[in-house]
């Protein structure tokens, strides 16, 4: 008929969740908001915006609880594909911090999203964030 299971499951039991470390779901948000805006700076560095670098930066290290590293390269993109790339970073963080109800980081994100769409239109903004 049928051969015996000879070996463990794979599977985990109900009662095996002390023996793997869990983050409930505000700090996976946070995370993933934070990776989302240090992303966002390192394009925002290239791009050579460092006002608005430092408003991001300072959200990171609120989410981190340290400042975020920072650093000079230079990808040799084009400023059109620059901004593309950081008006995309910061919908997805606006996303994020929508779903995580951080006002200050949504806004933040919605702020850069109309900078970068100001940029790759040519048009002008009265104020950015």
């Amino acid at each position: 008929m049928y051969e015996p299971i000879r070996t463990k499951s794979v599977h985990r039991m109900a009662d095996d969740d002390h023996a793997y470390p869990h983050r409930s779901r505000e700090e996976e948000l946070d995370i993933q908001l934070a990776g989302h805006l240090a992303a966002l700076l390192a394009v925002t560095d290239e791009l050579g915006d460092t006002e608005a670098g430092e408003l991001i930066a300072r959200q990171v290290a609120r989410l981190r609880g340290a400042p975020p590293a920072r650093h000079a390269a230079l990808s040799g993109a084009s400023a059109q594909d620059l901004h593309r790339k950081a008006h995309a970073l910061a919908g997805r963080a606006l996303v994020v911090a929508a779903s995580r109800a951080d006002t200050a980081a949504a806004i933040l994100a919605a702020g850069r999203m109309d900078a970068h769409t100001a940029a790759l239109t040519g048009d002008t903004l009265v104020a950015a964030p």
